[in-house]
């Protein structure tokens, strides 16, 4: 306890007193934070991966791949309509577009409202689905990109292609009058 509360005393003193170096603590902060966080869940997903694997079924893979590819491409395509964007963009960003990690966190919590049917088969799937995705997705990124890149280096004028419009930042604040 008091160990927390140094620590905050300590945070906020230095916030106070010296702005330079709290650029660099917050970067250092925040990068220590995303390596915990994926750290977390390596950890916690590998310790999932074995009891998912013992309700394994073919039922389950079939789902994972539909849901890695036309459940998940489909909406991500359609999202995507108007925007001008060129086909091989359409198909880069729909495959590696909105990914599943969270999909843990969400069945943990969807699981520990209550009693649904076929609970079991509900976590061996999404386990299974993001288990895959991991290595579909990594194996794929390397030649992914390089194909995506070598797309867009091919284009003659750059400045019609929508991938190289650019755009204004989005404002992280609510504006106050």
């Amino acid at each position: 306890m008091f160990s927390y509360s140094a620590a905050f005393c300590a945070g906020l003193t230095i916030g106070n007193s010296s702005r330079q170096v709290c650029s660099c603590l917050w970067e250092f902060a925040e990068a220590e934070g995303q390596l915990l966080t994926l750290l977390t869940f390596l950890f916690n997903g590998s310790a999932m991966i074995f009891l998912a694997l013992e309700l394994f079924s073919g039922a389950s893979l079939l789902y994972a791949i539909l849901s890695l590819t036309v459940i998940r491409m489909l909406p991500v395509g359609l999202s995507l309509l108007g925007s001008g964007l060129r086909f091989d963009t359409f198909v880069f960003l729909a495959w590696f577009g909105p990914r599943g990690v969270a999909s843990i966190l969400y069945v943990l919590l969807v699981l520990g409202e209550g009693a649904l049917q076929s609970e079991s088969l509900i976590f061996s799937t999404v386990i299974l689905t993001v288990l895959i995705s991991v290595f579909a997705h990594g194996l794929t990124a390397l030649p992914g990109t390089r194909w995506y890149a070598h797309r867009l280096e091919g284009l003659e004028d750059h400045s019609e292609v929508h991938e190289h419009k650019p755009l204004s930042e989005m404002p992280t604040k609510l504006q106050t009058s």
